[in-house]
C-alpha cells in the first residue's frame, strides 16, 4: 500500500512540476503562446483551466504527503531505533557504567591571566 501511495505521490509531484511550468507568468515564461481564438482554450480559459489543475494537483500530492506520513508513522510506532541496533537493555538488577572525570574537560577557571595565546613579536 505505501508503495502505491508513493508511486502516485511522485506522479503528482512530476504533473504538478509540468503544470507550474506550462502556466503563463508574468513576464511571459514557459506559458502557453496565446492565439487571439475565443472559446475555452482562450488565454483567460487557459489560465482559469491550469489554474484549477494546479490546485486539483496540489491537493492530491498534500493528501498523498500525509498519507504516507501516516502510513510511516504506524510503521515505526512498534519498533525503537535502539531496536534496529541490536543493543540489549540493562537488567533491572545492574548498574549504569560509571561516568568518566571530565574535570579536566572543563575551561580553566577564571584568573587575572589572558586567555589570548602570547603574541609572536
Amino acid at each position: 500500500m505505501e508503495n502505491v501511495i508513493l508511486v502516485i505521490h511522485l506522479i503528482l509531484a512530476l504533473g504538478l512540476i509540468g503544470i507550474v511550468l506550462l502556466q503563463r507568468s508574468e513576464g511571459g515564461g514557459l506559458g502557453i503562446g496565446g492565439g487571439g481564438g475565443g472559446g475555452v482554450m482562450s488565454s483567460r480559459g487557459a489560465a482559469t483551466a491550469l489554474g484549477k489543475l494546479t490546485w486539483g494537483f496540489a491537493i492530491a500530492f498534500l493528501i498523498t504527503s500525509i498519507a504516507l506520513t501516516v502510513i510511516s508513522a504506524k510503521n515505526s510506532a512498534d519498533s525503537s531505533v535502539v531496536d534496529a541496533l541490536g543493543l540489549e537493555a540493562p537488567a533491572a538488577g545492574e548498574t549504569a557504567p560509571a561516568v568518566p572525570d571530565v574535570s579536566d574537560l572543563l575551561p580553566p577557571v577564571s584568573t587575572d591571566e589572558s586567555l589570548t595565546p602570547p603574541r609572536a613579536d
